[in-house]
């Protein structure tokens, strides 16, 4: 499948789980979020798709302008609208965010399909190029799925050719990225072991100093913790969306908080 075909996928699951939740009469909070409702995840996702198509589209150097919010395309009627300010809004969602959300996804799904995935385009990340946007959003539609449904208590796993590269892109962008953000503290040659059980992929990670190191974990050596499960349940944990708990762990827990729990959900 084409990466904007996976990404569209992704993005109806996410709004018929929107909807479903919008059917009953409220918004149902989301416990992988803490403090946000299905509400809040609608004005979230939409507000990025929103803001990577300009950033796109625009040719941007940088994000958006946080204090101009033309770039969401909100109506200049707000009344009954979720506040971000005010979260977890609980009301009923309003037809308008919706649509509002789809027009904004359509309207990226089309940009992906007109540029081409090494086109270069501006990223938080070290990778400059539409194809990260592609893939990141594509994740994020993924996990803030598996989050709707979860309000619904109906969580279905992350579908496996998401779930496996999202594994591969935890450990190639956002492990490295969270550890700087977060001034985490250097690494002493720790190696971790995540192995799928459910098709092919066996990660090895190495963290020496400030780097952070992928290989394939079938090559062998010692590791200090092996975590082993589906393709699902490992992004899901590396997301900090379930617990270690689940999946098959050897060695010392305690070092999977140390170097993969490193910020709340998004």
């Amino acid at each position: 499948m084409e990466p904007a075909a996976r990404f569209r996928r992704e993005v109806r699951a996410f709004q018929d789980a929107a909807r479903q939740a919008a059917q009953t009469g409220a918004a149902p909070p989301v416990p992988s979020c803490p403090g946000w409702s299905v509400a809040d995840l609608l004005i979230h996702l939409g507000s990025v798709h929103r803001g990577v198509f300009g950033i796109i589209k625009d040719r941007l150097d940088g994000p958006p302008d946080g204090s101009d919010l033309s770039f969401a395309g909100l109506p200049p009627d707000l009344t009954g609208w979720p506040d971000p300010q005010h979260a977890p809004n609980l009301g009923p969602i309003p037809d308008g965010v919706l649509g509002w959300f789809e027009e904004g996804a359509a309207r990226l799904a089309a940009l992906f399909d007109e540029r081409d995935a090494g086109d270069p385009a501006w990223t938080w990340s070290k990778e400059q190029t539409v194809g990260f946007w592609v893939r990141m959003q594509t994740i994020e539609a993924a996990v803030h799925r598996w989050d709707a449904e979860n309000a619904l208590g109906v969580p279905r796993p992350i579908h496996e050719d998401v779930a496996a590269d999202a594994v591969t892109q935890t450990f190639e962008v956002m492990v490295p990225a969270r550890r700087e953000w977060t001034r985490a503290p250097a690494g002493a040659g720790e190696r971790f072991r995540f192995r799928r059980t459910d098709g092919e992929g066996d990660w090895a990670v190495h963290f020496d100093g400030p780097d952070v190191r992928l290989s394939s974990g079938a090559d062998g050596g010692d590791f200090d913790v092996e975590v082993a499960g589906s393709a699902s349940d490992l992004m899901l944990f590396l997301w900090n969306r379930i617990p270690a708990d689940g999946l098959d762990v050897r060695g010392d827990k305690s070092g999977l908080d140390r170097y993969f729990v490193l910020a709340p959900p998004v």
